[in-house]
């Protein structure tokens, strides 16, 4: 009996523990555990690491990449200011209290892409898209090079460890030479042929950027191996042939440029981030100083030379000029009819959108093209490395080519509502580079020819190189060595009342981490670095640029 009734107990719970399983297998399928690892096809992830390059729009949150920051690193490198006065970053100021400002690009690496870049990789190596393994580790390469320029030591050897709750911060050397082997795992990957390597598969998640042309991300992976030695130039051990060979292999073309686009289908997140729809750009205006480069007014450059680039990037007054706002001080100094229409085509005083883009150009519309690299920036490295190396001819080769291919650019992808008296013509193009105070002999070629066109061709999209070559040259300190100026010349920061007080009379050289995560949980490591309290913790020059 008693055996009996073991048996049917046993059977009972067998039966009982058959009957939960089935209900958790019917729980589990329509009430997925939100903390689990669901698996996606990889062609649907890499679309939002994309989208993070410029400005993401996600539920979980939005603007983490380029774009955001970029409006503030507009401001220290004077691409533009605010339409009126008091705004702390046309001071140079860095973030403060809790603000995130200055944080998108934290976001945009350590979350944004984050574990979907780390889940993308895993899955599409356990698939055998070598071609998708081969396009996350460039983005991972192309993002430790973003984060470590703007933000100096940063979390690198425990990022993305899911056991921590407090992480480690790295040297900035060491996060160039991870961003470098990055680069040569990317290029492994993307040579390998065979398993599931499809071009057409890999363009159904690369639609929006190289349209799963892998050649292309090759090129984008030496480029960012050229940035990196490119950007050592203040070290004893920085190699200018190092610098011409990735550039040599990058981009030679404006076909291979790396550009963001969008489907603008009508809502903010397939838009681009400065187009009328997502509204971001209102109260921003044109920097003197580019105004003056391109007039003809900056009197030690290009001094007389009108610029026709100018109708394409830059926005007239009423009088047809072409005027700028210097830091801090709104409309002083601009008469009304000097005043520049903002970046959409309104008033200088309007902030709001106007009801469609018929007056907008460049990148300022909902569905141009936003480039993250271009030919022309890499014919710049490479121009800047050889008059380096003493080679002035091979310096003046790429520096011309440099403008000529930026001009192209601008003539073939941003044309739209640029008055068409104002086109520019292949005759307009060449009488500009015959002009000698553009494009002087060899033997009178300096940095700021090289590095003042590049901080025109980066213009609105290139805010993050323009600010890491400002910082490489201290800038307005560090001096020419052909005519004994400035590299930077004419360049004027914020001083005195119109410098942020907590800079203690220091220029901005790089950005806090990201308030809303290491300043929640990360304090012991912020104190080391010197981060928290930290007031001017953005002034303190990070490693890349120091001497």
């Amino acid at each position: 009996m008693k055996n009996k009734l073991i048996k049917s107990i046993l059977t009972l719970s067998a039966v009982s523990a058959i009957a939960f399983t089935s209900c958790k297998k019917k729980l589990d399928d329509a009430y997925a555990n939100p903390n689990a690892t669901t698996r996606v096809p990889v062609e649907s992830i890499l679309p939002g690491l994309i989208g993070n390059f410029v400005g993401s729009s996600a539920a979980a949150g939005s603007a983490y990449g380029l774009a955001n920051d970029g409006l503030l690193v507009g401001r220290y490198i004077q691409y533009w200011e605010t339409n009126t006065t008091g705004n702390a970053f046309d001071q140079m100021a860095g973030a403060t209290g809790a603000s995130d400002n200055m944080g998108s690009i934290w976001a945009m690496h350590y979350f944004g892409q984050g574990q979907n870049l780390n889940r993308m990789v895993e899955w599409a190596a356990e698939e055998k898209k070598w071609d998708y393994v081969g396009v996350g580790t460039a983005i991972r390469a192309w993002s430790w090079l973003m984060l470590t320029n703007q933000y100096g030591e940063v979390i690198l050897k425990q990022a993305f460890n899911t056991q921590l709750q407090q992480f480690l911060y790295d040297n900035q050397n060491e996060v160039y030479d991870s961003v470098r082997a990055q680069c040569f795992r990317a290029l492994d990957y993307l040579n390998m042929t065979g398993g599931a390597v499809s071009p057409a598969n890999l363009a159904i998640g690369d639609a929006y950027f190289n349209g799963g042309d892998v050649n292309k991300w090759k090129k984008f992976v030496y480029g960012i191996m050229a940035r990196s030695y490119g950007y050592l130039s203040n070290k004893t051990t920085y190699n200018a042939d190092s610098v011409v060979k990735y550039a040599n292999l990058a981009m030679s073309t404006n076909a291979d440029n790396a550009t963001a686009k969008f489907a603008n289908t009508g809502i903010t997140g397939t838009s681009n981030y400065y187009g009328i729809l997502r509204g971001n750009v209102g109260t921003i205006r044109q920097g003197a100083y580019i105004a003056d480069l391109m007039s003809g007014l900056n009197p030690d450059i290009f001094t007389g030379v009108e610029d026709p680039r100018n109708w394409y990037i830059l926005r007239e007054n009423p009088n047809g000029t072409f005027k700028g706002t210097k830091p801090n001080k709104g409309t002083s100094g601009l008469t009304t009819n000097d005043q520049p229409s903002n970046f959409w085509g309104g008033t200088f005083a309007t902030t709001a959108g106007p009801a469609n883009e018929n007056n907008c150009r460049y990148i300022f519309r909902n569905a141009a093209e936003f480039p993250i690299m271009t030919a022309a920036e890499m014919q710049f490295l490479k121009a800047e490395a050889l008059f380096r190396k003493g080679d002035k001819a091979g310096a003046l080769a790429a520096y011309q080519n440099a403008i000529s291919l930026n001009f192209d650019m601008l003539t073939t992808t941003y044309s739209t509502n640029v008055p068409a008296a104002k086109q520019i013509t292949a005759t307009i193009k060449a009488n500009f580079l015959a002009r000698p105070e553009i494009v002087p002999t060899a033997a009178n070629l300096t940095l700021s020819h090289i590095m003042l066109q590049k901080y025109i061709a980066l213009y609105g999209f290139g805010m993050h190189e323009t600010w890491a070559d400002m910082r490489r040259y201290h800038y307005n300190k560090d001096l020419d060595p052909v005519s004994g100026k400035p590299v930077y010349v004419g360049f004027t920061p914020p001083s005195g009342a119109d410098l942020y007080p907590d800079n203690n009379g220091n220029l901005v050289y790089r950005a806090r981490p990201r308030y809303n995560s290491e300043y929640l949980y990360n304090i012991p490591e912020l104190t080391r670095i010197g981060a928290f309290p930290g007031l001017d913790y953005h002034t303190k020059e990070p490693w890349f640029t120091q001497k």
